[in-house]
């Protein structure tokens, strides 16, 4: 008897250590589920009225305009600008000198990836993420599977690329390829080549939504480029389609002053 009791207890006791060591139940991820809304305020000292002739234009000082934000949790160190080769400086250069006669978004072009920044509106599937956008380009929409899809083999390049996404903690990463290389992923002439891969991080910071690009392209870039992180504040506001883009203001212009961008 006294045997079998022994034997009784060392078995509890495996039993005991064994369940202690259950991994603990995996968390699910945040909901990024929500409208969302980004605002620029300009300072009235930002804006400045001009009269030539009969036309008034509206002159921004970009300094005054796009102050720098202030740090958001979570966020990767950004880059103050792109590396670029040396082949490309001057290129990118004069398209930011004239930015406002050669930038495609003036001219009804697509914003593409990071550029047009973060979604609208987001809607979280069990395994896929539907991001919404605002834009005068045409209002689009991207579908990104999150159930473990590699990207496609042969997808058509395109302005939005191929995005596949995971869960890293709490923070959703979308990995995006197969672009077209006649976008900027920014301001300032930021060209790319066919090769860039864009990876972008969405998370949480209290109610806000969080949004972070880095930027890879080896063909024109002697490193990656983390742009900025970039808050954006729940939203009531119903997503309304935007008016159709016309390309009739190109005459208008009257010098090279910039303009606001994303």
């Amino acid at each position: 008897m006294k045997r079998l009791y022994q034997v009784i207890t060392v078995v509890l006791m495996v039993a005991a250590l064994t369940a202690g060591q259950q991994p603990a139940a995996k968390q699910p991820p945040p909901d990024l589920s929500g409208v969302w809304a980004f605002t620029i305020d300009l300072p009235p000292a930002a804006l400045k009225k001009e009269v030539n002739g009969t036309v008034a234009i509206q002159k921004i000082d970009r300094g005054l305009a796009l102050p720098k934000s202030a740090p958001v949790p979570g966020a990767l160190p950004s880059t103050p600008a792109p590396s670029y080769k040396p082949e490309f400086q001057a290129k990118v250069k004069n398209l930011f000198d004239n930015e406002s006669k050669l930038d495609p978004v003036f001219y009804c072009g697509k914003p593409g990836i990071p550029r047009i920044g973060a979604p609208r509106k987001i809607v979280q599937l069990a395994s896929e993420m539907i991001f919404f956008y605002e834009d005068i380009s045409g209002d689009p929409y991207r579908i990104i599977p999150t159930g473990g899809r590699t990207h496609r083999v042969n997808g058509n390049p395109a302005a939005y690329g191929d995005s596949v996404a995971h869960w890293e903690g709490g923070t959703l990463v979308v990995d995006v390829t197969n672009f077209v290389d006649d976008t900027w992923f920014g301001e300032g002439g930021y060209l790319h080549s066919d090769a860039m891969h864009v990876t972008e991080r969405l998370w949480r910071v209290g109610p806000n939504l969080a949004y972070q690009a880095v930027v890879e392209d080896p063909k024109v870039l002697t490193a990656p480029w983390v742009a900025p992180a970039r808050l954006v504040k729940p939203s009531t506001e119903p997503l309304e389609e935007s008016p159709k883009c016309v390309e009739d203001d190109g005459h208008r212009l009257l010098n090279n002053d910039h303009h606001v961008q994303r």
